[in-house]
């Protein structure tokens, strides 16, 4: 007796088709916005020297963590301007801050009422887990027909693949604030909006700055990884060294994302502890 196979992937590909069809005008304007702001943003970093713009993010790391990591932001960068990957790095770092400012905007409201409701809570665990799990390539597939092919359709899919921890940690942030606390907030007849942005949120902050943390990581792992859909950068510059088998030029390329990884990583964990 054969079981029928269920025609998931026929579903799948109707859905799309069918969402491409509909809301084409609305992916259209949602591309030329983007791809405007991405043009805005790169330019206006490449516009800047480049010892000039070492010596902003010099001082930035100096003022948010410490003298260290200055100096070893200005190395790094400085090593990365050597190796001739210095514009492919600003093209990383446009579409990171970018796709980060999209996710943050987006998971923090649904964060914040997963925390405040249980039964909402108990519906979108199981959609982070589904979306955390889900291999990487596959939110390529659905970007192209949504955005073609190129860095908007990148952005779109590193929102959705590191949106997760920003929800997680903002809800579980919330979640951990002591009870005795939001008792007296209630006692001194504080409102749930007063409770939220008075108690609730600034106690949570360092927690979903962890969750913030995370996100920056895996919007670059996954920017790095949509250079398969033609997006710009040092993933272009790892791609194109595989297609040419030039593992010289890959390495070198690698090593400017590890560099970058651990810049934004350090900053971002510094403001972690400084407003903990």
């Amino acid at each position: 007796m054969e079981i029928p196979r269920i025609p998931l992937g026929s579903w799948i590909e109707g859905g799309l088709t069918w969402l491409t069809t509909e809301y084409s005008s609305v992916t259209r304007a949602i591309s030329r916005v983007t791809q405007t702001g991405i043009e805005v943003l790169n330019e206006a970093l490449m516009w800047l020297p480049e010892w000039a713009l070492m010596a902003l993010i010099a001082v930035l790391c100096w003022r948010v963590a410490s003298v260290r990591l200055g100096i070893g932001a200005v190395l790094g960068l400085a090593v990365i301007w050597n190796l001739g990957l210095w514009d492919p790095m600003i093209e990383t770092l446009t579409l990171v801050v970018i796709a980060t400012l999209v996710a943050i905007v987006m998971a923090l409201p649904v964060g914040i009422a997963a925390a405040l409701s249980s039964r909402l809570y108990r519906v979108i665990m199981p959609v982070l887990d589904f979306m955390q799990t889900m291999p990487a390539f596959v939110y390529l597939i659905p970007a192209i027909p949504f955005f073609g092919i190129g860095s908007v359709s990148a952005i779109f899919a590193t929102v959705i693949f590191s949106m997760p921890p920003a929800i997680r940690f903002t809800t579980l942030g919330i979640r951990q604030v002591p009870v005795e606390l939001i008792e007296a907030a209630d006692a001194y007849g504080a409102t749930r909006s007063q409770k939220l942005f008075k108690v609730q949120l600034p106690l949570s902050l360092p927690t979903m700055m962890a969750g913030i943390n995370q996100t920056i990581m895996l919007a670059l792992s996954m920017v790095v990884i949509a250079a398969m859909i033609g997006a710009d950068g040092l993933g272009s510059e790892v791609w194109r060294a595989i297609q040419r088998l030039r593992p010289g030029d890959g390495f070198e390329a690698g090593i400017a994302v590890v560099i970058l990884a651990m810049l934004l990583d350090r900053l971002t964990q510094s403001l972690r502890r400084t407003r903990k």
